[in-house]
């Protein structure tokens, strides 16, 4: 048995029916027990990015703090996950996207209101939050805690954090430009290290004008397409839903495809997009300025909305009205075919490759926070410079593994990071409940 099969066999036990279930089952609690927040405070959610509380407590701004969190899941898995995810389970695993993320809305709410709940003034000055923290203080389990920090920094070393990211940004640009892999896989690991070295200040100061740029551009090209190609957008809105209930009768029995590994493709690549559940962005969202966990949670959960439920249904779209997600391509070259194709010219994959980069780029930055914190958790600030350098040097060597080994090891370690953080928000759902009610009642006051 090789390596990559032998992970094929863990992926599939860790991402089987039981995580599955206990990741749509927590979405589903919150979601009713919190009157479907994700719908009916969707509109005061998005009001809040842009107004700023008086004397509130923090290191960075509320808006700052969100895009410090997507910049860490605006990546490649809204560009290349997608086109693995069709390809895996069929124009379906689109559909399974959408319901993850709209189950993940209440869940992403869920997590990072126990973030500011839970966050403390670390001995360095700066706020320090996270599952590990509200596992740890609310529901004194330090063992847990340290089970997710561990795997927190698993998924920033061979997860999210490094090798999915700088294997796409150079391979688009060698596919796209013949820029030589070892060339710019040299420069993005040197910027990496000249940004992260200045903190979560400078990685949010960066992310703040590189996510919002990028993705208006890239969901602006999106809208191009399919107003271009808008003919063709009736069948394919059809093709998605048909093949998430019955692929074989869409697609055919002959090319394997079933709802269960459609599911399984939509809802781990869009886990890995928007990252709901897994615990990361509540480590961002803790250094938010604000003193109302409410109100950030409101915010947070605004990034699996704009992540997913917008610009990887862009991408799914994108690929499936141009009747490019079952060529013989891999990973970003389909995403790259598509566009061209969508937009009749081949500045399409130019475009896609420029979204890539920057997307990409902030998102090794964001994961590279994530699992600091999570290392001085566990450890302290003393060994914060090999972990540093560890991260680094992994940015460096992740260009040159096979795409299929990364995004199986990608998937299995953020399964891993999943279960302690869901255990956590089941287990402190009162304090969610809690929380929310007082908040809203203030308000009505």
């Amino acid at each position: 048995m090789t390596i990559t099969s032998f992970l094929h066999t863990i992926d599939s036990l860790i991402w089987g029916p039981p995580l599955l279930i206990l990741l749509a089952g927590t979405g589903v609690y919150f979601s009713l027990r919190l009157s479907f927040l994700q719908i009916f405070q969707l509109p005061r959610a998005l009001r809040y990015l842009f107004s700023r509380e008086q004397s509130a407590k923090g290191d960075v701004s509320a808006f700052a703090a969100l895009c410090t969190a997507l910049a860490a899941t605006i990546g490649t898995g809204n560009i290349v996950g997608v086109a693995t995810a069709v390809q895996a389970g069929g124009p379906g695993a689109l559909f399974w996207m959408w319901i993850v993320a709209f189950l993940g809305m209440a869940t992403k709410y869920a997590e990072c209101l126990l973030a500011l709940k839970y966050r403390i003034r670390d001995k360095q000055g700066f706020m320090a939050g996270g599952p590990m923290y509200y596992i740890e203080r609310g529901l004194g389990l330090p063992w847990l805690a340290k089970t997710f920090a561990v795997f927190g920094i698993l998924v920033a070393f061979f997860g999210i954090g490094t090798f999915p990211q700088i294997n796409a940004i150079t391979h688009a640009l060698h596919d796209t430009y013949q820029i030589p892999v070892p060339l710019s896989a040299s420069i993005v690991t040197l910027l990496v290290g000249l940004i992260i070295l200045g903190g979560v200040k400078r990685i949010a100061k960066v992310s703040s004008v590189i996510v919002p740029f990028m993705a208006l551009l890239y969901v602006g090209t999106s809208i191009v397409i399919i107003i271009l190609n808008w003919q063709a957008l009736p069948a394919t809105l059809a093709l998605i839903i048909q093949s998430a209930f019955d692929p074989q009768a869409v697609l055919g029995g002959a090319l394997g495809y079933t709802v269960l590994r459609a599911i399984q493709a939509g809802v781990s690549r869009g886990i890995f997009s928007n990252e709901s559940g897994l615990g990361s962005a509540p480590i961002a969202a803790a250094a938010a300025e604000t003193n109302e966990p409410v109100r950030q949670g409101l915010i947070s959960m605004t990034g699996t909305f704009l992540d997913t439920l917008i610009v990887c249904t862009m991408t799914g779209i994108v690929l499936i009205l141009t009747n490019s997600w079952n060529i013989d391509l891999q990973g970003v070259e389909i995403t790259n075919y598509a566009f061209s194709r969508g937009l009749g010219h081949s500045s399409g994959a130019s475009i896609v490759t420029i979204g890539l980069l920057f997307f990409a780029f902030t998102t090794i930055l964001g994961w590279c926070y994530y699992g600091e914190r999570c290392f001085v958790y566990l450890a302290g600030i003393k060994g914060i410079k090999l972990y540093r350098s560890t991260f680094i040097t992994l940015v460096g060597v992740g260009a040159f593994f096979k795409l299929d080994f990364i995004w199986i090891l990608a998937d299995i370690v953020n399964g891993l990071m999943a279960l302690p953080n869901l255990i956590g928000l089941i287990g402190l759902r009162k304090v969610v409940l809690n929380e929310t009610r007082n908040f809203f009642a203030r308000l009505a006051e």
